[in-house]
């Protein structure tokens, strides 16, 4: 006896490929009762829709759907890679400029790191390019305190465990020294709460500049620090295998709070 698939999308899929929030977020938000399809308020994210449902949130009914894009960022050191911070401290999202639409970012970093981050308009894009089975190297130019050679560096080549937390091998060069300071190039394949600067912790190296060059095909290049570039459609469609059935969905575009002026 067959079973009939349900027709549609889980309502968590669809407002995280829309980039109303991750995936888990919007089943946060669908638990809190702020989320109505077809005019009834659902509290379980175990329901499929279709485009024929109309969803709500927060009782803004949903805009025209967008097309997937990404943007290049180089983010500069001492912003936090969240929308609001519980200690006031600027975020990434308060320094974009004011004519970017309502964004996630692909993966973090710190509060001390610099350089490349993506930004997607699709949470189901981001979901993408964040899973480790993506593979995608993500490279960082490390500068670290100490001279590090061939031995030093071996463990982390091997891939050494931290706080019983095991980090995968990184491909790792030194580039060249400069008096107190050496200047390292960094290969990870996944990322981690402050890997880099905890695995170099684990061999006596102390991380005082952390830029991120490249996450899989796409690079910092000269973008300078604070300047946005969106990737061509095209090379988006290439890069990620976008097809025909990937499409965004509805969504709702609530209105972003004004950004703090520094």
């Amino acid at each position: 006896m067959s079973t009939e698939l349900p027709k549609g999308e889980r309502i968590a899929k669809v407002l995280a490929r829309a980039g109303v929030a991750s995936r888990r977020s919007a089943e946060a938000i669908i638990a809190a009762g702020r989320v109505t399809v077809n005019g009834k308020r659902i509290d379980s994210p175990a329901l499929n829709v279709t485009p024929d449902d109309k969803i709500a949130v927060d009782g803004q009914p949903l805009a025209a759907p967008e097309p997937p894009r990404l943007w290049l960022y180089h983010k500069p050191a001492g912003l936090v890679t969240t929308e609001r911070d519980e200690k006031g401290r600027p975020t990434v999202f308060d320094a974009l400029p004011e004519d970017m639409p309502r964004v996630v970012s692909v993966g973090r970093l710190d509060l001390n790191s610099e350089g490349l981050l993506l930004l997607t308009n699709d949470g189901e894009i981001k979901r993408r390019l964040e899973l480790p089975s993506t593979g995608w190297l993500r490279k960082y130019r490390v500068r670290v305190k100490g001279a590090p050679d061939d031995k030093t560096l071996a463990p982390l080549r091997a891939g050494v465990t931290v706080a019983g937390e095991r980090f995968q091998p990184m491909e790792v060069s030194l580039d060249r020294q400069q008096g107190a300071n050496a200047w390292l190039t960094v290969g990870l394949r996944e990322g981690r709460n402050r890997e880099i600067r905890r695995a170099m912790e684990t061999v006596g190296l102390s991380v005082n500049r952390l830029i991120r060059v490249g996450y899989g095909p796409f690079r910092l290049g000269d973008l300078k620090p604070g300047a946005v570039e969106e990737v061509r459609a095209r090379v988006l469609r290439d890069q990620l295998g976008l097809d025909a059935e990937f499409k965004p969905q509805t969504a709702p575009r609530p209105r972003r709070a004004p950004r703090k002026r520094r």
